[in-house]
């Protein structure tokens, strides 16, 4: 906004007329100037006019805020995702996570995982840039455009596995896991156990270093290793994929509907201990495990177009 002022009738030296910006009109005036204008109707026009300004300028940030995505930022504590969060929250902002609608995940994948976790089932959406290693979960960091990016991705919902563990003396507890829920040995004895699928005991005995059960989106991590297979994210199916099977030497595992509940009892369990595992949830000494599609838990990630993650497993699997 700019005012045309008359400076003739206050007596003032220089041009008759001087053109201002309102928003810095004070530093451009001479001293002798504004004090001129304290006393002079002109002052009220000065100040009507700036406090018109501010408030349409306060309307245009409001209207703004109201359409901006709550953004809060978390990083995991290696010092590039530390700094990585300190550069955007400048950038960007900062919101309490509590009141967020997006989580930015700062990391590799064990933290994005950490992150889903923590914001399970609250409905908040978590879009993951790359400050780690791997990275197959995450979206590639970049600073510039993070809001229209956001906007732009696709939303991938994921219902964890819930493990149920109960260990020799009784204790019963319990896990979410993302990933997959591992059983594996805790000595040098090889595990034996007997796996039963939907209340039908499918192998009486599996000789072997340990089993697990994937969801697709943990199909690239612990179960590719052992030689599982890769499943589209969106197959309603769980991977069932033994670790260094010993008897029956040739059994690879299995594909189960997701809907399916699998119950390992361990034989033998005081001279062949095992632990289990819910991603990052460890049960030494475990006598039983449950394990089944969590029906009210659920996570929300978000991915670039261009970098689905549908896309990244497909890609996966032409890689061996």
């Amino acid at each position: 906004m700019r005012i045309d002022i008359n400076c003739a009738p206050l007596g003032l030296p220089g041009d008759a007329t001087r053109d201002f910006t309102m928003r810095n009109f004070k530093h451009l005036l001479p001293v002798e100037f504004f004090s001129a204008c304290l006393n002079h109707r002109l002052c009220s026009q000065i100040v009507t006019c700036y406090a018109r300004s501010q408030i349409s300028m306060g309307a245009q940030q409001h209207h703004m805020d109201a359409n901006t995505t709550k953004l809060a930022f978390v990083s995991s504590d290696a010092p590039d995702a530390r700094e990585a969060a300190e550069r955007l929250i400048a950038r960007y902002g900062q919101t309490d996570p509590s009141e967020a609608e997006v989580i930015v995940a700062l990391g590799g994948d064990g933290f994005l995982l950490q992150t889903l976790r923590e914001t399970m089932s609250t409905k908040k959406r978590v879009y993951g840039m790359n400050r780690g290693t791997v990275g197959f979960l995450m979206n590639p960091y970049l600073e510039e455009d993070l809001l229209e990016r956001i906007d732009a991705a696709e939303p991938e919902t994921i219902r964890p596995l819930e493990m149920e563990a109960t260990q020799a003396d009784g204790t019963v507890l319990t896990g979410l896991a993302i990933n997959e829920v591992a059983l594996w040995r805790q000595s040098y004895q090889t595990a034996k156990i007997k796996i039963t699928v939907d209340g039908k005991v499918r192998l009486e005995e599996l000789s072997c270093d340990g089993v697990m059960v994937a969801t697709p989106a943990g199909s690239t991590a612990y179960n590719l290793s052992a030689q599982g297979p890769i499943l589209p994210l969106d197959a309603p199916l769980l991977a069932l994929t033994p670790v260094s099977p010993f008897r029956p030497r040739r059994w690879r595992g299995a594909l189960l509907p997701d809907k399916s509940i699998v119950r390992f009892d361990i034989l033998e369990a005081d001279k062949r201990p095992v632990n289990a595992s819910a991603d990052h949830t460890e049960v030494k000494s475990v006598a039983t495990v449950s394990v089944r599609e969590s029906l009210h838990h659920t996570a929300t990630l978000l991915f670039d177009p261009d970098h689905s993650w549908n896309e990244r497993i497909l890609s996966e699997q032409f890689r061996y």
